[in-house]
């Protein structure tokens, strides 16, 4: 063993890569923070722009439009030029435009400013992933995996309390999103300072922890785990890389679902007021959060223990869906509002085991594909966003009625056991 080799292993491994995933975990917590604000904001918008339900529904949904169609480009820009670059850009990118929303003089403006802003957080997930491929082994992936996607539900939990903390203490909504891009403008900053691209290039990172990943990453390049430089098409060829796309849509399906329509289910069926609402909205979502990451060192454990790939993440797919299934399902059954809490608290906690799906996309990409990849998988992912709230809003319209939608949810999760259970984790696709 060679004196460098020596000194690597007796000085023990340094921790950036964790690090960078708790800083990833935080700026999807911002991301989510601010998809919210304007639905927390929407009551005093639509009271100064006198904007009809219809109107309201147009902006709120907006944001998915850019979001959705700039996935794949996304992914695309984090293979070619790095997520550092890509990381940076994008959440400087995304705070200008949810700070200059506070200049709006109309419906029309802020439209902009929703588009704007979808365009620009739609690489920030891809890139996130592509920053797991690189940096992590492959018995850490789920834990970044969990880690990356984990800031959803916590943002998603944060968000209305913050949003609303912020229209409070400025006593209006403008200051509110002005100081919000304020501050997501220099989170961004703090993100190119902090990553880098690869593990030799951060100041932080000692010889021991680099020879780590890259002695990893070594044997899966030996295993044939790297993937070349084939064009997005040719991936879909294969049944898993379709199966990794339904199955994302099917789980943020249910995810959005209850992003879009729960606290409003909650006040009309269950009589929820404003206060008890936010309370609960907090602890389900927090809920998820806390699932996420439970999952992602239970799947990455069992595979440092020697556990098979596709026995490993079916498994955990398939408790995850069947639970939170099993969960939504029977909310539809029960009246008291505290074992609907519960219940829904459960699905979130197992259904957010499925942020680990974004550990798929380096296992069928390999480092060299994981952002493309990883935004075909959020594109699927992001039409449940466009199209699920519509969904639900008519069937809630046409049936007067809650039960059919929670159903919908539940056909959802069957589909994402369904779909999860199909993929071939067992290494990259053949392109």
């Amino acid at each position: 063993m060679s004196t460098t080799a020596v000194a690597a292993v007796r000085e023990g491994r340094s921790t950036v890569r964790w690090k960078l995933f708790l800083l990833m975990l935080g700026l999807i917590s911002i991301n989510y923070i601010d998809r919210a604000s304007l639905s927390v904001a929407m009551p005093l918008i639509a009271k100064e722009f006198d904007l009809d339900p219809g109107m309201q529904g147009l902006l709120l949904s907006s944001f998915f439009w850019t979001y959705a169609l700039m996935q794949v480009p996304g992914g695309l820009l984090a293979d070619r030029f790095k997520p550092r670059l890509v990381i940076g850009l994008a959440t400087i990118g995304w705070g200008f435009f949810q700070g200059i929303a506070a200049l709006s003089t109309s419906w029309f403006g802020l439209l902009l400013t929703r588009l704007g802003l979808g365009a620009s957080e739609a690489p920030i997930y891809p890139a996130g992933g592509k920053l797991n491929a690189i940096w992590m082994t492959r018995h850490e992936r789920a834990r970044g995996a969990a880690l990356l996607d984990g800031g959803a539900p916590l943002g998603a939990a944060l968000g209305s309390i913050v949003i609303a903390w912020l229209i409070g203490a400025f006593d209006s909504w403008r200051m509110a999103f002005a100081a919000a891009g304020i501050g997501t403008v220099l989170c961004g900053i703090g993100a190119w300072w902090y990553i880098r691209n690869t593990p030799r290039e951060h100041p932080g990172v000692n010889e021991a922890e680099a020879r780590f990943i890259e002695d990893a990453h070594a044997l899966e390049d030996a295993e044939g785990a790297q993937a070349g430089q084939a064009s997005w098409h040719a991936y879909f060829r294969f049944r898993s890389m379709w199966c990794m796309c339904l199955g994302w849509m099917c789980f943020n399906a249910v995810f959005y679902g209850l992003l879009t329509w729960m606290p409003t289910y909650l006040f009309k069926v269950h009589g929820f007021d404003i206060k008890t609402l936010g309370g609960a909205s907090f602890i389900i979502f927090f809920s998820g959060f806390v699932g996420e990451i439970v999952g992602g060192f239970i799947c990455d454990g069992w595979l440092a223990r020697g556990g098979r790939p596709n026995l490993v993440f079916r498994t955990m797919f398939a408790i995850a869906a069947i639970l939170a299934t099993v969960a939504i399902f029977s909310v539809a059954y029960v009246e008291d509002p505290l074992t609907v809490v519960v219940l829904l608290s459960a699905t979130l906690f197992f259904l957010r085991w499925c942020g680990m799906y974004w550990a798929i996309p380096p296992i069928l990409g390999g480092r060299a594909r994981a952002g493309l990849l990883g935004g075909c998988m959020n594109l699927g992912g992001n039409v449940a966003g466009i199209t699920v709230p519509v969904i639900v809003g008519f069937v809630v319209q046409a049936t007067g009625s809650y039960f059919l939608a929670l159903m919908f949810f539940a056909g959802a999760g069957v589909a994402l056991l369904i779909c999860s259970t199909l993929i071939d984790y067992r290494g990259r696709l053949p392109v």
